[in-house]
């Protein structure tokens, strides 16, 4: 029961998450770039928590887990570059 908690209350958390990505997007009164580095933050925050938890990171060796930090940074670094090829 206590997993079934654990699991609930970061599922809500990245749903808040997901709202403000949506309210930050949505409002014109932010600068491009100042709503775009609040979004790709909150991104990396998601992808973090979904990693550590609902991939089980927490219980791996560090070795994983340093390898799926590594793929992390290169798609941040792949996200960043497209979004300088928009502009």
């Amino acid at each position: 029961m206590t997993r079934l908690k654990l699991y609930t209350a970061i599922y809500v958390v990245l749903f808040v998450f997901a709202t403000a990505q949506v309210v930050v997007e949505q409002s014109s009164g932010l600068a491009y770039w100042t709503a775009f580095w609040i979004i790709i933050g909150l991104s990396f925050v998601k992808a973090l928590m979904v990693a550590w938890y609902y991939q089980h990171l927490k219980w791996e060796p560090r070795s994983v887990t340093f390898t799926m930090f590594v793929g992390l940074l290169a798609a941040l670094a792949l996200t960043t570059a497209a979004a300088y090829s928009i502009l």
